[in-house]
């Protein structure tokens, strides 16, 4: 018998980088990513997720010796969880250890779309250049505006926070008022039309459910100020893509900020990518080298105390 049978056998998705592939090969036998397993899958106890691949119910029932499936990063939408309970499959995420990080690129992007850092630096690149107009690219003041954070869990209350050193007054909408965390970073619980209808800043930090899918449509997007800004470091479908651009071509907000977009990645020729007051970044919303460290590290001893608890 060779060593790599006697190791459990954990099935890991394509975008699984070498780093992380060399490190749990010290433990477990990786085995190919397969949406639809068959016998030789059979003896598959855990399955390691990197790049958000389909796990639902369907593969969970071609998984007979499945015990644990553990997820890099905290979204989980991807994985029916309520499947796997009713398996008795435990589900690991990496909750906690990104929550800096991701508030640090929220407030980045919301700096960038208010100053229109994107736009000037192009300027400043442009060969054509030659002198520095004044009266152009003037953008939206931070300090003291009021900023309208949907989603006051620990990412939103981090934003928060960075916000109180600008002067800014906090709005929040959950579906429960969070008093104590509210009280602790003086932010203000309001409904979500108040919000949308008062904040010069918007963004968005829920998790992905029906619920929230498509939670910023053209009727919210109606709601905003035309001098406002829209954030987005949730996940794509809480806002209605198409509903985006048409407000955006209307004039209805100012400006978007999107790490995360639906579809994602955008089509190339898609109208958001070519709109000068569209900031799109690739979903670098953990990427700090310090965070994704601790990611991995938490992913992979998930897997691990996964595979012992259900020996």
């Amino acid at each position: 018998m060779s060593a790599d049978t006697q190791r459990p056998r954990v099935m890991a998705d394509e975008e699984l980088p070498n780093v992380l592939r060399e490190r749990l090969s010290a433990d477990v036998e990786l085995v190919p990513w397969n949406p639809h397993p068959g016998a030789a899958e059979r003896d598959v106890s855990g399955i390691f997720t990197f790049g958000h691949p389909i796990v639902d119910d369907t593969m969970l029932a071609g998984l007979p010796a499945l015990k644990v499936v553990s997820n890099h990063g905290v979204g989980v939408d991807h994985i029916d969880v309520e499947a796997a309970e009713r398996r008795g499959i435990l589900v690991g995420n990496t909750p906690g250890v990104l929550d800096g990080a991701v508030a640090d690129l929220a407030f980045a992007l919301l700096l960038a779309a208010a100053r229109r850092l994107p736009e000037s630096a192009a300027v400043a690149r442009n060969p054509a250049t030659v002198a520095f107009d004044q009266m152009q690219l003037h953008g939206q003041e931070v300090h003291g505006s009021t900023l309208g954070i949907v989603g006051l869990g620990r990412i939103g209350a981090g934003i928060a926070r960075r916000a109180r050193g600008f002067d800014m007054q906090v709005l929040y909408h959950n579906r429960r008022p969070q008093a104590d965390v509210a009280s602790a970073i003086g932010a203000e619980y309001v409904s979500l039309e108040a919000l949308l209808r008062s904040a010069d800043f918007v963004i968005l930090c829920v998790p992905l459910s029906e619920s929230t899918r498509r939670l910023i449509g053209a009727k919210q997007l109606g709601w905003m100020k035309p001098s406002a800004v829209l954030i987005n470091v949730a996940r794509g479908p809480v806002v209605d893509t198409d509903a985006l651009v048409t407000a955006l071509n209307a004039g209805q907000l100012w400006a978007a900020a999107l790490d995360v977009t639906d579809p994602e990645p955008l089509p190339r020729n898609h109208p958001l990518l070519s709109m000068p007051n569209v900031l799109v970044t690739s979903h670098i919303g953990s990427a700090s080298l310090q965070t994704r460290q601790r990611m991995a590290d938490m992913a992979v001893e998930n897997l691990l105390r996964g595979l012992e608890l259900r020996k």
